[in-house]
């Protein structure tokens, strides 16, 4: 069965990669686990195996009809033929009676707005594991500083504890992709860190990194004076990249405090 382009498909086939990626999810009898894009069903049968039970989203119907066919006598094993972008999470975390440990091997262009539709859910969300383009797990998990530190790390620090787990060769992928992959482990936090209970926290660090070159003086100024950053123990002439979570969670708890007067008199 031919790799779909528009699907992003690169099939895993290398039997010492897949267990080492089961290895390292570490599922447990009982676990409410889910494959996203289970393709041929490479980790399919390990994951099914270790948990004892498991739901698979897939995207493509003729992969979808291999898969029933190859499964039909596994009890505990659900398809759904469903796009997961659209997946109603909360719904399977009940369905399950737990929450989900989810797994899948992701492509590059669903990685992020899968990763943040998944987050929207994070109280039904235990884990996560998910191959992705090393370049994204590199992001992911960078530290404050680093040329990969981005908004994307940003916005999942109050969310996840990250770490990557291993990384895979292209030639572990059938057909081989162009690029090197990881696998990374997303711990859900059970609650956000008080820095980061700001509603202006994702805006404030959209704006920071919307054009990285700006300092804070520059990037901010919507939101917050040179002065007010500054008694907030912040450089403001410092760029985005170099700022901790935390300190962007002052900076969107003094922006929300400004805002608050004046959204009381409306």
């Amino acid at each position: 069965m031919r790799a779909r382009r528009r699907f992003g498909q690169h099939f895993l086939h290398d039997p010492a990669v897949i267990a080492r990626i089961v290895a390292a999810i570490a599922l447990k009898p009982g676990d409410a686990a889910v494959e996203i894009g289970p393709g041929r069903g490479a980790l399919t049968a390990q994951l099914l195996a270790a948990a004892g039970q498991l739901d698979a989203i897939e995207i493509d119907r003729d992969l979808a009809a291999a898969l029933r066919s190859r499964f039909a006598a596994a009890a505990h094993w659900r398809l759904h033929e469903a796009d997961a972008l659209q997946m109603d999470w909360r719904a399977l975390r009940a369905a399950r009676g737990a929450r989900l440990r989810v797994v899948g091997n992701l492509p590059y262009n669903i990685s992020t707005p899968l990763l943040f539709a998944l987050l929207a859910c994070a109280d039904a969300i235990l884990d996560m594991h998910f191959m992705l383009q090393k370049e994204v797990v590199d992001r992911i998990v960078a530290a404050p500083g680093s040329s990969a530190y981005g908004r994307l790390t940003v916005m999942l620090a109050p969310r996840v504890t990250a770490a990557r787990l291993l990384e895979v060769g292209p030639g572990a992928f059938r057909p081989a992709p162009q690029v090197s992959s990881a696998v990374v482990r997303l711990q859900v936090n059970d609650a956000p860190p008080d820095w980061a209970g700001s509603p202006l926290y994702g805006a404030v660090v959209t704006a920071a990194f919307g054009q990285r070159r700006k300092t804070l003086r520059n990037s901010l100024s919507q939101y917050l004076s040179a002065a007010q950053i500054q008694a907030l123990g912040i450089d403001p002439g410092a760029r985005a990249e170099t700022l901790t979570p935390a300190q962007f969670g002052a900076l969107a708890g003094a922006a929300a405090a400004m805002r608050a007067p004046a959204a009381a008199i409306r």
